[in-house]
């Protein structure tokens, strides 16, 4: 488990979070890109380098939904 300012999470939290947020991101026409996405989600969920890697790896790239 990880402490932060808000409390106790369980591993992997922090990431699902980010993962629901970029979600309803994408959904919306906030008119960012993918990256700039990504790069908030990671400051926002305060996401650890191996967290923000795999986003990095298996979501910067996506071709935009139709």
């Amino acid at each position: 488990m990880t402490t932060s300012a808000e409390g106790i999470h369980p591993p992997g939290e922090k990431l699902r979070k980010a993962l629901k947020w970029l979600g309803e991101m994408a959904q919306s026409d906030s008119g960012q890109t993918r990256r700039q996405l990504l790069e908030q989600a990671e400051i926002r969920f305060n996401l650890s380098p191996r967290e923000c890697e795999f986003l990095n790896e298996n979501f910067a790239d996506l071709p935009p939904r139709k």
